[in-house]
């Protein structure tokens, strides 16, 4: 097994995902450091990307490319990359090796990191789940209550963030992506958690309309949610959720909403910000 390692200036990560994400869509791990950011792509000999030694180029940056081979241990180290999240104290997302939560009123998701989709730990994906927690009437405004309603989930992934909509009361929830295997995810670790979604679908979110719903969940990158927003205010939801944005992206995308959503809540965690949009009518 060989971790293909390509690390890029922290301000460019979402460019040079993006691009990741054309050669190895199975999904990549990764590492955030101070000023940088560290994608980790693993297979056999002959399946990674041949970029090289040293200095490459990928999506239009210069990173650093570095191939090494994973420790017998891996799949432990694997396992404790993946560590279980509690969400705002009611949603507890953890991979299937974990302890199940023990204290009642929590809602629990398991998500198996197999395919290296996604399992809570990324920082956009924790606060995406923490304000869908809000909305369902969590922590961080305990005496209100808003009638939950329809959810979409744009580029699902794993499934985590639709799965936890359904967890937390959110019906009927659709989770749309353009990678069959995504979906694949998606499907399996609902039906591993009990949890029947209206609709796991493919759709190209770069040119096909969204879903409608009273709740839109996007965690997904700059360009693609600037893209992405006239096509949602046509017909806009009742709240958004939009994250996978640098810190220093977030006002750019807030703007790109404004004349129909307001933003309610912002949260930013290790460079990363997701924000909370209110303001539209229900589907």
């Amino acid at each position: 097994m060989i971790r293909l390692a390509v690390r890029a200036p922290a301000a460019a990560g979402e460019q040079v995902l993006a691009a990741l994400l054309e050669l190895a869509p199975a999904g990549v791990e990764q590492v955030d450091g101070e000023e940088f950011v560290e994608f980790g792509l693993y297979g056999a000999p002959g399946e990674l990307p041949a970029l090289g030694e040293g200095a490459a180029e990928v999506g239009g940056v210069t990173v650093t490319v570095r191939g090494e081979q994973v420790a017998d241990d891996w799949a432990e180290r694997w396992r404790r990359f993946h560590r279980p999240v509690l969400v705002a104290g009611r949603l507890y997302v953890r991979p299937p090796w974990e302890q199940p939560a023990l204290r009642p009123g929590i809602e629990e998701v398991v998500i198996d990191p197999g395919q290296a989709f996604g399992t809570g730990t990324h920082p956009t994906t924790e606060a995406c789940l923490e304000l869908l927690v809000e909305l369902a009437g969590g922590a961080h405004h305990p005496r209100r209550r808003r009638r939950l309603g329809s959810l979409a989930d744009l580029g699902c992934g794993s499934g985590v963030l639709a799965i936890a909509a359904a967890r937390l009361g959110f019906g009927p929830v659709v989770a749309v992506d353009a990678d069959l295997a995504a979906l694949d995810a998606t499907e399996r670790n609902a039906r591993d958690n009990g949890v029947a979604l209206e609709g796991v679908e493919r759709v190209n979110l770069r040119d096909d309309d969204p879903p409608r719903a009273d709740v839109i969940v996007a965690n997904l990158m700059r360009p693609l949610l600037l893209r992405l927003a006239p096509r949602l205010l046509a017909r806009p939801p009742r709240a958004a959720i939009v994250s996978g944005l640098l810190d220093e992206e977030a006002d750019e995308v807030v703007a790109a909403f404004a004349h129909v959503l307001a933003e309610e809540r912002r949260i930013s965690r290790r460079g990363w910000s997701t924000v909370l949009l209110t303001g539209g009518k229900a589907a």
